[in-house]
């Protein structure tokens, strides 16, 4: 090591290689990390980021390569090693148990097997872990009750719980809100005040600026780049991810809204949504914003038949339809991406050409028994057209990128030749290269005349991508942004918090 003054790095991982058969996922990659620092690590999908993390986590082990914490050299050869060298990880999947409270999650495995834990201990640590993070949490809440936002902050409560000196965060806010990502500010800057280095993963770049003081890039498993935050600029960090330049990070097309193709008049769905009124044109792409649990999935599910309504009615062309099952939504030609694509929008068990058949088994089937030839030339026809990065139709679908899973979604859909397509947070989890290449095919279908709502929880991609904008609060509309290019997120963040009101606002 060196032999200045200077203290060692609090984390270096020096020369890590791993390969997997038939991939070399790692090689020869060099990560530092210091007390107090927030070090981003960015990379598209499949450049090695979590194979990296693993790593250091104990959950794989290196073929080559050495680790040290405060200049010593460390073996992490389990979980539970890397957690006693106060390595603290921050999964994008959760790793809950859904069947015990938020608070029985935080604290599993801390005990010893022969202590007695104190519950209204736990839960005033576990109250006092939800407030530093600025978001409140039933600590006696059953995790699989949670939304998507709330588990992501059981996680994170979990991990600040272990008193880790090295935190990495793998996509922490990719569930969450512009308000509840301040809080998550909040914790990373308490968390750099005490010391402990944070490992920043994100896909969202502005996240990135704000939050990290430096750096590290991966590229096809080779590291390429390793600057302070403020040497680089945010089409310079873009360039090295993705290995070209790209022009605008928000390419929406031109369009023109033709026919009102979907009408919704006075959903309720108690107490989720109040009374949503909404229409969707032709070659349009519709944002919808607002906070978590505004009710923008709830009016999704609504118009995809997945829930009940309370009253309220939805038109086709301008004529009322029954709408009281996907099926139904499918048959009329609506079709949803979901916001959890993993749990509900494929089988990742499966193959890609199986979850691909499976929403169009009438299409390759005769007398019971369905064509695996023409279901495979259908299929490869949009692996070509969607650029699916495949390496063919018995691909499993739990090995490919979080891209190329929202790809195949997106691929049963079109066979069913939808008229309307919901993408519920469409680019959530997925890298810059592979959010670009969504774009373009939403730009696509849309002019194709296909109707297109997007909700979406990132600001910039609502305000860069839609043609119109509804804001939501508390399951209502809160306001109608006719002009994306001229609005800014304070705009839209003043609407999804109420603050103007509940009156229909255009900007």
């Amino acid at each position: 090591m060196s032999n200045d003054s200077a203290p060692p790095p609090l984390l270096e991982m020096k020369g890590i290689s791993k390969s997997f058969p038939g991939v070399r996922a790692l090689d020869n990659v060099d990560l530092t990390l210091h007390e107090g620092e927030v070090l981003a690590l960015l990379g598209e999908n499949g450049a090695g980021k979590s194979t990296l993390i693993k790593i250091l986590a104990g959950a794989h082990i290196p073929d080559s390569g050495h680790i040290y914490i405060d200049g010593e050299k460390v073996r992490m050869e389990s979980p539970a090693a890397a957690q006693q060298a106060g390595v603290g990880i921050i999964y994008q999947e959760f790793n809950l148990v859904p069947a015990l409270t938020a608070r029985e999650n935080i604290f599993l495995g801390q005990h010893s097997m022969f202590s007695l834990t104190n519950r209204s201990q736990e839960r005033a640590a576990a109250t006092e872990l939800f407030h530093r993070i600025g978001i409140e949490v039933s600590t006696e809440a059953l995790c699989r009750d949670l939304t998507v936002a709330q588990q992501q902050i059981v996680e994170i409560a979990k991990a600040l719980s272990q008193q880790a000196r090295i935190v990495v965060m793998d996509e922490p806010s990719a569930a969450l809100t512009p308000r509840e990502v301040e809080g998550l500010a909040a914790v990373i800057k308490e968390l750099k005040d005490q010391g402990i280095g944070v490992i920043y993963i994100s896909h969202r770049l502005d996240e990135v600026e704000a939050f990290a003081d430096r750096i590290t890039v991966l590229r096809d498993g080779k590291h390429v780049g390793n600057q302070t935050i403020d040497e680089v600029t945010r089409d310079q960090m873009i360039e090295m991810m993705v290995g070209r330049s790209i022009e605008n990070e928000f390419p929406k097309a031109a369009s023109k809204a033709g026919e009102v193709i979907l009408e919704a008049v006075g959903l309720h769905r108690l107490p989720a949504v109040k009374g949503v009124s909404l229409t969707l044109s032709k070659g349009e792409i519709l944002g919808v914003a607002g906070l978590v649990g505004a009710g923008r999935t709830e009016t999704a599910r609504l118009l995809f038949g997945a829930d009940k309504l309370d009253s309220g009615e939805i038109r086709l062309h301008g004529e009322k339809v029954e709408i009281k099952s996907p099926r139904q939504a499918i048959k009329h030609g609506i079709c949803l991406l979901t916001e959890d694509r993993k749990s509900q929008g494929l089988i990742l068990g499966q193959t890609v050409q199986e979850n691909f058949g499976l929403a169009n088994l009438s299409d390759f089937s005769a007398r019971g028994f369905v064509s695996r030839k023409r279901e495979g030339s259908a299929f490869g026809s949009y692996i070509d057209q969607l650029k699916i990065k495949v390496t063919g139709g018995s691909q499993i679908a739990e090995t490919l990128s979080g891209g190329n899973q929202q790809k195949v979604v997106l691929a049963k859909w079109l066979q069913q030749n939808a008229e309307v397509v919901i993408f519920d947070e469409p680019t959530r989890g997925i890298d810059v290269g592979a959010k670009y290449e969504i774009y373009l095919l939403m730009n696509e279908l849309a002019a194709q005349g296909k109707a297109i709502l997007m909700i979406s929880s990132e600001l910039p991609e609502v305000l860069g991508m839609s043609d119109r904008i509804l804001v939501m609060h508390e399951g209502r509309i809160a306001g109608e942004i006719m002009d994306p290019a001229s609005a800014t997120q304070e705009d839209v963040m003043k609407l999804a918090t109420g603050s103007t009101g509940e009156v229909a606002v255009e900007v």
